[in-house]
């Protein structure tokens, strides 16, 4: 009878301890995944921030070019008006799609391309396009863990105790308009 007790007590510390071990793992994830989507937002806003001061700058040179300012304009708003991960996702394939036509006005206007603070803008937009790749990357494998897990036996048990709706961790996918290279025409 004393063994009984004996491997029954410590049976019980085992399965909590995976209780626990799990629940918290689910947690863990879960910030992870929320800290790698402030990350991508981090860059993106740096993105935002750069951008009032290159549309300044090749109005200058191209001020017949209204469209793509406003083009700019009207996705950097969609992107701070997005609620969801999806939609500032969207919102961010549009300014994308923008500021490749707006870079590619440099072909247009030679005198731009020697602007120093064209230039240094331009090299200072292509970093931060560099950094938001590589946190898109980082969101998405934290993402991926975290489906994984919430997929698997046991972690879809403690995710959805904890209420984790694994929906909301979507992967930041190319848009399909990315396959090809935008055309500029005038």
């Amino acid at each position: 009878m004393k063994k009984f007790i004996i491997i029954a007590v410590v049976l019980g510390i085992i399965l909590v301890i995976v209780f626990i071990s799990n629940f918290n793992k689910a947690a863990e994830l879960e910030e992870q995944s929320k800290k790698s989507w402030g990350n991508v937002e981090n860059v993106l806003q740096r993105r935002y921030d750069l951008i009032p001061n290159l549309v300044e700058t090749v109005k200058g040179y191209a001020q017949h070019e209204k469209n793509v300012f406003t083009e700019i304009a009207q996705s950097r708003e969609k992107y701070f008006q997005a609620a969801s991960p999806d939609e500032k996702i969207k919102a961010s394939g549009d300014i994308e799609r923008s500021l490749s036509r707006l870079l590619m006005l440099t072909e247009t206007y030679p005198d731009l391309k020697a602007n120093e603070n064209f230039m240094r803008l331009q090299d200072e937009l292509a970093g931060t396009e560099n950094r938001i790749a590589v946190e898109r990357r980082r969101y998405n494998e934290s993402a991926e863990e975290l489906r994984n897990y919430g997929r698997s036996f046991l972690g879809g048990f403690f995710v959805s105790i904890r209420g984790i709706d694994l929906d909301e961790y979507e992967y930041f996918k190319a848009d399909a308009a990315a396959q090809k290279a935008p055309k500029v025409k005038f």
